[in-house]
């Protein structure tokens, strides 16, 4: 588990980003898998991101961590906020794209994205999708994706994506779960405040409650802002 304290938060973000696909894309192998997060911290990473001119966006496949249960053109809506800063500046091809169905019932949407994901898993003889680089958020609450605490989706084993009730906010999410964010090849969380400090150490230090804690990929990067 490495940490990057920065003062150039957007920068580093980017940076650590666009390495990675750029390492893999000069290979010349498989589309890079992203998995992007939402909220409001990632949005100026898309941005800068989008400004890249390294970056074939034909080559990398983009799926999300969760999603509001909203229509995609909801200002809540998670796939708004990346179409708008990223999608659309950078010109990514609809087909580089894995949305989340938000507008739909939440079982059959997390039904139909774990479907999607399977498929491409089976397609690449894998048993388990696994992305090249998952970008997660952490909230207050030490939530990460929509694994919010004391939520049936903390207790997942099989299934990749599903519908979590989130008593806190009462309303539905959607996310992916432990088993396929566990199965990345890295991750890395993207925090910024001081407030999320004492989570965050809690969280690294092990024996906390907080769902961030549940991430254990191969390689776990905090980037620190």
């Amino acid at each position: 588990m490495d940490t990057i304290e920065t003062s150039d938060f957007v920068g580093e973000a980017v940076a650590f980003i666009a390495s990675r696909i750029v390492a893999k894309q000069a290979d010349g192998r498989s589309a890079f898998r992203l998995s992007l997060c939402g909220g409001s911290t990632p949005r100026a990473i898309y941005a800068a991101l989008a400004q890249r001119g390294d970056i074939d966006w034909e080559r990398v496949l983009l799926t999300f961590g969760d999603e509001r249960c909203v229509p995609p053109d909801d200002p809540e809506s998670n796939y708004r906020m990346v179409k708008e800063s990223l999608l659309e500046p950078a010109g990514v091809p609809r087909g580089s794209v894995m949305r989340m169905a938000g507008e739909m019932a939440p079982a059959e949407a997390a039904d139909r994205y774990e479907g999607q994901l399977r498929k491409l898993a089976q397609l690449a003889g894998e048993p388990v999708f696994r992305h090249d680089l998952v970008l997660l958020g952490m909230g207050e609450d030490g939530h990460t994706a929509s694994l919010f605490p004391g939520t049936e989706a903390l207790g997942e084993t099989e299934r990749w994506a599903v519908a979590n009730f989130v008593p806190q906010a009462d309303r539905w999410r959607l996310t992916l779960t432990y088993p396929i964010l566990n199965a990345a090849k890295e991750v890395v969380f993207l925090v910024m405040g001081s407030a999320k400090r004492p989570i965050v150490e809690a969280v690294r230090a092990g024996g906390s409650p907080y769902p961030a804690e549940g991430i254990k990929a191969a390689s776990v990067t905090w980037l620190l802002g």
